[in-house]
């Protein structure tokens, strides 16, 4: 937003102290978490209960990827220029908060709803997977035009020192929201409710989901409030908002800086690796134990689905647990730009133990090493996969890709250059977030590259008008991947699992149901990601030689 724009009122908080004011405003991404938990966890299982192929799912988590690179241009557009009363983020929040949670509704009770319509069995079961397909669909453009709001709403909302702390927050919460969701995901909810929130494990959760959705994003719209913008400053360009931001993107892709460059290219190579790990992971666990471990009366469960999730999500517990102990864990034995720049201990340790002390600071992995190594955790992992013949070995493979998944960066202010050290003037802290550079940090959230917008008051020629140029470009670079990593798998689908699933698709017809015998095929798109994981690895070591 231009300096020249013109605001009434001033961004606030409800709190009485920090902690209550940081926790308020980022609350909204624990109910974030729970949807996208819920999809993640449950909905492919799902969609395979109700007689979709693998090769024809691969097409419909499309829908993400897509999502991203239309929505949240669009609503960071849209949402920029609104002058509503309530805000420019808020409004979106809310209406997003109640399409998303219809839609996970509806996808609990597709069944249901289109037996109040069709009677035909096989047109009722195209008409099922068709409305289910299209609440995903739904739910993923409505849930992105959400998590763009949240984001924008916590720079909106704090000033340029606490923006940091913000973004620790925000992960801390995106951590507990995980942790939560896999949990519900994991325990027998039917033992819990009884039939009340449903008769299926599914149903429950996207009931439970929706919920904690509502309230979280009711409780952070409550506590905020936004500045109300009364003028843009631009009612007399000639230009199109949309027009000209995607014309900037394209030169501005153009001619990137090296350094920048070089950072898509690591994101475009570890996401065409992460983009089957997150969509399938929990459905290739479910499917190791139903294959090979699971007793006779769980394979002839009515709620194969149910059971299936809570492996999965009991494997995704196991990698959320991992993350959120690395989260804490690797900043402080991973060396900082930082410590370049003061004496390594002071108060000097005790005699007995200098030494050891001493060797370990002389010996921290610098940050772009752990970030290597992040990488090759990944594909140490992954490669095993198509080999992996037991629950626990399926388990303890995701429980070890959370080690080091905490890893990424985050990009403030980019300017033409990255400079190599911290700036003198910019002091320490003590949060999670550690930098590569001055202008880029290691956040401990996911493998995701973040650009975080600067203060509204920047001029057009600032550096944060090319973070927000950044934002789009690397938005590109890890959207575009997943549409590879989906061709992929959709051709892997074909070859090994053509057919509908014989664990999940028990109203199908024997002879329509995919062989269990030889490679599974979730494993072998883990194993293709793990060879991509290898070239971003790669990538990332040449960055500390592009200037």
């Amino acid at each position: 937003m231009p300096s020249n724009a013109q605001w009434s009122g001033t961004a606030s908080i409800k709190g009485s102290t920090e902690s209550v004011r940081m926790a308020l405003l980022t609350l909204s991404l624990v109910g974030l978490q729970f949807t996208w938990g819920t999809e993640m966890t449950y909905c492919t299982p799902y969609l395979l209960a109700l007689g979709l192929t693998k090769s024809k799912l691969s097409l419909v988590w499309i829908a993400g990827p897509l999502s991203g690179l239309i929505m949240q241009p669009v609503v960071g557009i849209l949402a920029d220029r609104s002058k509503s009363r309530w805000g420019r983020r808020r409004p979106i929040m809310l209406g997003g908060t109640l399409v998303v949670s219809a839609c996970l509704i509806v996808l609990g009770w597709t069944g249901e709803i289109v037996a109040m319509f069709v009677q035909e069995k096989e047109l009722k079961r195209e008409a099922t997977i068709a409305l289910a397909v299209g609440s995903i669909y739904v739910l993923d453009f409505a849930i992105n035009a959400v998590q763009s709001s949240c984001r924008s709403l916590i720079v909106d909302t704090l000033p340029i020192p606490k923006q940091q702390l913000g973004s620790a927050w925000a992960s801390r919460m995106v951590a507990i929201g995980q942790l939560v969701v896999y949990g519900a995901g994991a325990v027998d909810l039917k033992a819990i409710f009884g039939e009340l929130l449903g008769d299926t494990q599914f149903k429950q959760l996207t009931v439970i989901a929706a919920v904690a959705l509502l309230l979280a994003m009711g409780t952070t719209s409550w506590a905020v409030e936004e500045r109300v913008l009364l003028s843009d400053g631009k009612e007399l360009e000639g230009t199109t908002g949309a027009f000209s931001m995607v014309g900037q993107i394209f030169t501005t892709a153009t001619h990137l800086p090296s350094r920048i460059r070089a950072i898509c290219w690591i994101q475009f190579w570890a996401w065409i690796g992460w983009f089957p790990f997150l969509f399938y992971s929990s459905t290739w666990v479910g499917e190791i134990y139903i294959r090979f471990d699971a007793p006779q009366e769980v394979r002839d469960h009515p709620d194969t689905l149910g059971n299936i999730g809570r492996v999965g999500s009991q494997a995704l517990i196991a990698f959320s647990v991992m993350t959120f102990i690395g989260s804490f864990v690797l900043p402080w034995i991973v060396q900082s730009p930082e410590d370049d720049e003061k004496p390594a201990f002071t108060p000097r340790p005790p005699a007995s133990i200098a030494p050891f002390v001493t060797q370990v600071a002389n010996n921290k992995p610098s940050l772009l090493t752990a970030w290597t190594v992040s990488h090759l955790v990944f594909t140490a992992s992954m490669v095993f996969a198509p080999f992996v013949a037991s629950l626990r070995s399926a388990t303890l493979l995701v429980a070890f890709c959370g080690i080091f998944t905490f890893m990424g960066i985050e990009i403030n202010n980019l300017g033409t250059s990255l400079p190599t050290r911290t700036s003198p003037s910019r002091k320490p802290t003590r949060s999670p977030n550690r930098r590569l550079s001055d202008d880029v940090e290691l956040d401990t959230t996911t493998e995701l590259v973040h650009l975080r917008r600067p203060s509204s008051e920047s001029s057009p020629s600032s550096p944060g008008e090319l973070a927000g140029i950044y934002l789009g470009i690397l938005n590109l670079f890890t959207t575009l991947p997943q549409f590879i990593a989906s061709g992929i798998s959709t051709v892997v689908f074909s070859v090994l699992e053509p057919g509908k699933s014989p664990e999940l698709a028990k109203d199908a017809h024997p002879d329509e149901h995919h062989s269990t015998d030889g490679l599974n095929g979730i494993s072998v798109c883990l194993f293709v990601g793990a060879l991509s994981s290898v070239v971003a690895a790669w990538a990332t070591r040449r960055l500390k030689f592009v200037v």
